[in-house]
């Protein structure tokens, strides 16, 4: 098996970064792996508590000494999550032909790296592939199979491979028309169970800088899938101070070494429909109906029958009180 290097992208976060770190170090395949770290630098007018943790961030990562090489970038200035990451990949890329990337707030399984780089290799020529995910958040369980494709890629815990991220474009313009030109909106908007349309309009009018909308427009421009795993091979650290997940979605994660084998590059009815519940805030991991949801559309039908009962019922008491009178 050959091992692809890994992208770790740091910031302000220390605990995080050395939870990555540790829960990365349990994958065997971890001592014969290149490990690039990327650390952000310091905003302007940054407070001094950020200071502090940017500097514990760097003391954690420059101590770092369990995989085969550790190949440091630490920036003197802040350039955000979406050019350091899209700067990253294109280092890299410059001298290798995959990547498996992470951010620091995620916890990965010991097999981790296991699934990836076999994955990688598996469907390196089929290129229908565009990326294989890590975290499978809405179709976990034995309902669903081992590993399934999906249109939508995966941003916590991914791979990819050279000849695939050279197709990707910065220009948010370009890929809205090109969407619209292809008529390839609806597969965008996760076949409409979320407005990725309108997170794509907030990066062309500079409301939020997302490499990863980018790259999902170019994953569905260019037909490919992504390979999920069931279950999850990530999954989200717990915080309140993520800068890009607030939601702290944390799937179930893998602990038994899995069996991989190679599937139909298709979308299957199944985890598609899981998929579109899940974008849609209904659905669970397991892809099924959330109690929130399900609350709320209880309260809705209660609602209904009031509004139509109630009334009904005064109006029947008042004509029995007059035909007694």
């Amino acid at each position: 098996m050959s091992f692809s290097p890994i992208l770790l992208f740091t910031y302000n976060r220390p605990e995080h970064t050395q939870a990555i770190l540790d829960s990365l170090a349990t994958n065997k395949e971890a001592s014969e792996s290149i490990l690039y770290i990327f650390c952000d630098g310091l905003k302007e007018n940054a407070s001094e508590e950020n200071r502090i943790k940017n500097e514990q961030v760097k003391k954690i990562i420059k101590k770092e000494t369990r995989f085969k090489e550790i190949r440091l970038q630490i920036q003197e200035k802040n350039k955000g999550l979406a050019c350091s990451i899209i700067d990253g990949l294109n280092f890299v890329f410059s001298s290798h032909e995959t990547a498996i990337v992470l951010e620091d707030d995620l916890i990965v399984s010991p097999y981790f790296l296991n699934y990836m780089n076999t994955a990688l290799s598996a469907y390196q020529n089929d290129k229908q592939v565009g990326e294989i995910g890590g975290c499978n958040f809405f179709a976990c369980g034995p309902k669903y199979p081992k590993y399934f494709f999906t249109n939508m890629p995966d941003t916590w815990g991914w791979a990819t491979w050279k000849d695939r991220w050279e197709k990707f474009n910065e220009d948010a313009v370009f890929l809205y028309k090109a969407l619209e030109k292809n008529n390839k909106m609806f597969a965008f908007n996760t076949y409409g169970a979320y407005d990725m349309e309108g997170m794509l309009k907030e990066q062309i009018f500079g409301k939020v800088d997302s490499w990863a909308i980018r790259w999902q427009a170019v994953m569905v421009l260019n037909d490919w899938l992504c390979l999920y795993p069931n279950p999850s091979y990530t999954n989200h650290i717990e915080s309140i101070n993520a800068t890009h997940a607030k939601a702290n979605i944390i799937p179930p994660l893998e602990q038994n070494e899995p069996t991989f084998e190679k599937i139909e590059i298709k979308e299957i009815e199944l985890t598609t429909k899981a998929m579109k519940l899940g974008y849609s805030g209904k659905g669970d991991y397991f892809g099924r109906y959330t109690r929130k949801y399900l609350k709320k559309r209880l309260k809705k039908i209660i609602k209904t029958v009031l509004l139509f009962f109630v009334p009904f019922g005064i109006v029947q008491i008042f004509k029995n009180n007059k035909h007694k009178k």
